[in-house]
C-alpha cells in the first residue's frame, strides 16, 4: 500500500513539473488586433489564404449545389416522354 502511494506521488509530481514547461504563448491579442484591423478586407478574408480558399471552395460548392437541385426540379416537372 505504501509502495503505492508513493508511486503516486511520484507521478504526481511529474505531471506537475512538465506541465510548466509546456505553456503555450497566447496568441488572442495578436488575433484581435488582426481582425479589428480596419483596412477594407472583409472579416470572412481577414484569415489570409487559408480563408480565402475555404471561402472560394465554399462558394463553389454552392453555387454547384443550387445548379444540381434547380436540374433535378426541372427532370422532375418535365419527364421525358416515350
Amino acid at each position: 500500500m505504501l509502495r503505492n502511494l508513493l508511486a503516486l506521488r511520484q507521478i504526481s509530481q511529474r505531471t506537475l513539473s512538465t506541465t510548466a514547461r509546456r505553456q503555450v504563448q497566447n496568441k488572442v491579442p495578436e488575433k484581435q488586433k488582426m481582425f479589428q484591423e480596419d483596412n477594407g478586407i472583409p472579416v470572412h478574408l481577414k484569415g489570409g489564404v487559408s480563408d480565402a480558399l475555404l471561402y472560394r471552395f465554399t462558394m463553389a460548392l454552392t453555387v454547384l449545389g443550387t445548379g444540381y437541385v434547380v436540374y433535378e426540379l426541372v427532370s422532375a416537372a418535365l419527364p421525358k416522354k416515350k
